[in-house]
């Protein structure tokens, strides 16, 4: 800060235009990231996007049993639920350095 307690506005414009491009390269590589979740041991895999959209369902032939369909929707529940989780920790590895770097700017809030 200068004195008198007013901040450089170049400089804060500075550091938020370059966590600007910081911002889109992440997203932009969410964006191509696949993730993907399984349950019963391999026997349904989803696979999402690091922004979280659901992409592929794959279910192992074993798993169908017409008697028990109830497992299998459980066990597609628990892929798609690992995959988001995946999803959202990448989120979390690749914005969080990111965001961390708003309270540098000395806005209020962040």
């Amino acid at each position: 800060m200068r004195p008198g307690g007013q901040p450089n506005m170049q400089q804060m414009l500075k550091q938020a235009q370059k966590m600007q491009q910081q911002i889109a390269a992440a997203q932009a590589e969410l964006a191509e990231a696949e993730l993907t979740g399984t349950a019963g041991g391999g026997l349904v895999t989803a696979t999402v996007s690091g922004s979280g959209e659901l992409k592929a369902i794959k279910i192992d032939p074993k798993a169908v049993d017409p008697d028990d369909v109830e497992t299998l929707e459980d066990l597609v529940v628990a892929a798609v639920h690992n995959a988001a989780e995946a999803a959202r920790e990448l989120t979390e590895r690749k914005m969080g350095p990111v965001a961390g770097g708003m309270g540098g700017l000395g806005l209020p809030g962040f």
